[in-house]
C-alpha cells in the first residue's frame, strides 16, 4: 500500500520522527495517532514462511511479544525516551529468527491530565454535563488528555481539537442524550454522498471544507470505556423534525488528519457509527462496535486516504464497514476518492455486509482486507454501485479471510434519487485469494459478480484463487472480462455450476 512506505508522521501529542530503511516489498510503521507518552501500535505487511508465521516484536533488542496478527501495541513505555523496535519471523530452534525490519521513535513528553469531575461532571444520568466536558476540552492545553472516568456521564454534542486525548476509563460511559436540540446548531456534514446539513453528532471533530485542508490534526480517542449515543430514540426524533438524512452520527471526523480510535466500545448511534469525511491518516483499532439502529454502519471512511482498521469486532445493523466518496454528479465532480484503505484482523458478526459502495462517485483504490472473519452478514463481502454514479472502484484485494459471499452489484434498489453522472462507473482488478466459503449458503449464489452491459464499462480482470466452496456452490458472471478462476474447491470435490452471461475471457 503506497503509504507505507512513509515514515515520518506527525503523531499525537507531538512531531516525531521515526527513521528506517525498510527491505523491498516489506514495511513497519506506527499506526498514526498512536503514539504517545507509554504506548505505540505497530504495523507490517503479511509475510509468506512455509504453513503459518509467528512474529516476533524486540524492543531494544529485548523480545517483548509475539503474535500472529500484523500488528502489536507496545505498551509500558517510559515518557520523551528513544526506543529501537524489530519485527522478525519466529523459525525453528534451529533456524533462529528471521529480521524484516527495524525502527526507531521516540515517545511523546508525559500527558497533563483535565478530568472532567473537575469542571463540574457528575456521574448522574439525570444531569446533562455537556457544558462541563466540553468546559474540559476547551481548557485542555496542547498534549493534554481529557479524563472521563467510571460512571455514566449524559452529554449533548462535544467539539474536540487539534492535539489532545480524550480517555474514557474502562467503566466509563459517554452517553448520549435523546434530546434533538442537544445537538444544534446544523452542521455541515455528507450523508448517502451528498454534502448537507445535519444535527451534530455526540463527537465532532473539524469542519466540512472541499479544498483539501486539514482543520484538526492529531487527535486521539481511547481508554477502554463505551461511547453510547442517543440511540433509535434520537434517531427517530431528528427524522421526524428533520427527516431521514438528518441524523448525527456517533463519532464525525471531518478534514481530519493522522487520528486514533482505539479500545472503546461504540453503540446506539443515532445513525452511522464512526464516520470520516476528507480525513487522512485515520486509524481505527480494537473496536467493540454494536449497533441495532435504521442505517447503523459500523465505520464509514468517505473520501479519505489511508486508513488502518484492525482487531475490530462489528455487529451492526447495516454495513460493517462501508467505504465511500460520494453520490453521482456531485461526488463524481468534487473527485475525492478514498484510497489505502487496510482492514485487516477484524470478525464481522452480524451485519450488512463488508462494503465498497454504494456512493462511490469520487472513486476508491487500493483496498486490502486481510485474516478476517465474516458471520451471519446478509450480503458478505461486496463491491456495489449503480449505472448512475460514475467514478471507479479499481485495486481491490481481499486475502486470508472465511467469508460467507462475495457480490458484486451494478445496482441496487434504494439511494438511486438524483440525477446521474456524466459517465458509468468503471469496476476493475479484483483480487479474492486464499478464501473460505465452505460455510455459504446454497440459496443463493455463493459468488454473484456483475459488471455494466455499456460498451467500456464490464467487470474486468478478476482472480480468483484457492478458493474453498461448499459442495453444489453456484457462481454467476455477468457483464464481465477478463476473469480467472484457479484453485477452486469443495470437500466433496463437486465443481461449482458456474452461469456466465455477456462475459468474455472468462477462465474456469
Amino acid at each position: 500500500m503506497k503509504k507505507l512506505a512513509v515514515f515520518v508522521f506527525p503523531l499525537i501529542l507531538g512531531t516525531v520522527q521515526v527513521y528506517a530503511s525498510p527491505p523491498k516489498n516489506y514495511h513497519l510503521l506506527i499506526a498514526p495517532a498512536t503514539l504517545t507518552g507509554n504506548a505505540a501500535t505497530l504495523l507490517w505487511d503479511k509475510q509468506y514462511y512455509k504453513d503459518s508465521v509467528a512474529y516476533e516484536i524486540r524492543l531494544n533488542g529485548k523480545v517483548v511479544g509475539s503474535t500472529s496478527k500484523t500488528n502489536y501495541t507496545l505498551g509500558n513505555l517510559l515518557p520523551a525516551t528513544s526506543y529501537t523496535v524489530s519485527v522478525s519471523i519466529k523459525q525453528g530452534k534451529s533456524e533462529g529468527s528471521k529480521d524484516l525490519n527495524t525502527l526507531k521513535f521516540k515517545t511523546t513528553t508525559k500527558s497533563k491530565i483535565y478530568s472532567i469531575l473537575d469542571y463540574g461532571a457528575k456521574d448522574d444520568t439525570a444531569i446533562k454535563n455537556t457544558r462541563a466536558i466540553q468546559a474540559a476540552i476547551d481548557a485542555c492545553t496542547e498534549g493534554g488528555t481529557v479524563y472521563i472516568p467510571k460512571g455514566v456521564f449524559n452529554s449533548g454534542a462535544l467539539f474536540l481539537k487539534s492535539n489532545m486525548t480524550l480517555y474514557i476509563e474502562k467503566g466509563g460511559v459517554l452517553k448520549g442524550s435523546v434530546a434533538t436540540e442537544d445537538y444544534l446548531p446544523m452542521i455541515m456534514n455528507r450523508f448517502e454522498g451528498w454534502e448537507l446539513k445535519t444535527y451534530a453528532s455526540l463527537l465532532n471533530a473539524g469542519t466540512l471544507n472541499r479544498n483539501g485542508t486539514y482543520t484538526i490534526k492529531n487527535l486521539r480517542i481511547t481508554g477502554g470505556g463505551t461511547i453510547s449515543g442517543g440511540g433509535k430514540r434520537l434517531g427517530d426524533a431528528m427524522i421526524k423534525k428533520d427527516g431521514l438524512r438528518s441524523r448525527g452520527r456517533l463519532i464525525l471526523l471531518m478534514n481530519c488528519q493522522d487520528v486514533s480510535i482505539s479500545n472503546l466500545t461504540l453503540t446506539e448511534p443515532a445513525s452511522w457509527t464512526l464516520h470520516y469525511i476528507y480525513s487522512d491518516n485515520i486509524t481505527c483499532h480494537d473496536l467493540n462496535i454494536v449497533t441495532n439502529v435504521r442505517n447503523g454502519d459500523g465505520i464509514d471512511p468517505d473520501s479519505s486516504t489511508d486508513s488502518y482498521i484492525f482487531n475490530c469486532t462489528f455487529d451492526t445493523g447495516d454495513d460493517c464497514i462501508a467505504i465511500k466518496s460520494g453520490k453521482n454528479p456531485e461526488g463524481f465532480y468534487v473527485g475525492k476518492p478514498t484510497k489505502n484503505v487496510r482492514i485487516t484482523n477484524c470478525d464481522f458478526k452480524r451485519g450488512h455486509g463488508i462494503s465498497i459502495g454504494s456512493e462511490m462517485s469520487g472513486g476508491v483504490s487500493d483496498v486490502l482486507v486481510q485474516d478476517c472473519k465474516a458471520g451471519a452478514l446478509l450480503h458478505g463481502m461486496q463491491i456495489k454501485g449503480t449505472k448512475d454514479r460514475g467514478g471507479y472502484v479499481r485495486n481491490v484485494t481481499v486475502t486470508d479471510c472465511q467469508l460467507l459471499k462475495i457480490t458484486i452489484f451494478s445496482g441496487v434498489n434504494y439511494n438511486n434519487d438524483g440525477d446521474p453522472a456524466p459517465e458509468v462507473p468503471t469496476f476493475e482488478n479484483f483480487l479474492f485469494k486464499n478464501i473460505d466459503l465452505t460455510m455459504a449458503s446454497l440459496k443463493e449464489p455463493v459468488i454473484n459478480i456483475n459488471g455494466f452491459k455499456e460498451p467500456g464499462h464490464r467487470l474486468r480482470n478478476v482472480t480468483f484463487q484457492n478458493i474453498s466452496l461448499p459442495d453444489n456452490a453456484k457462481i454467476v458472471i455477468n457483464d464481465a472480462e477478463r476473469v480467472k478462476f484457479t484453485d477452486i474447491k469443495s470437500a466433496g470435490g463437486i465443481k461449482p455450476q458456474y452461469a456466465v452471461n455477456n462475459s468474455t475471457a472468462i477462465n474456469y
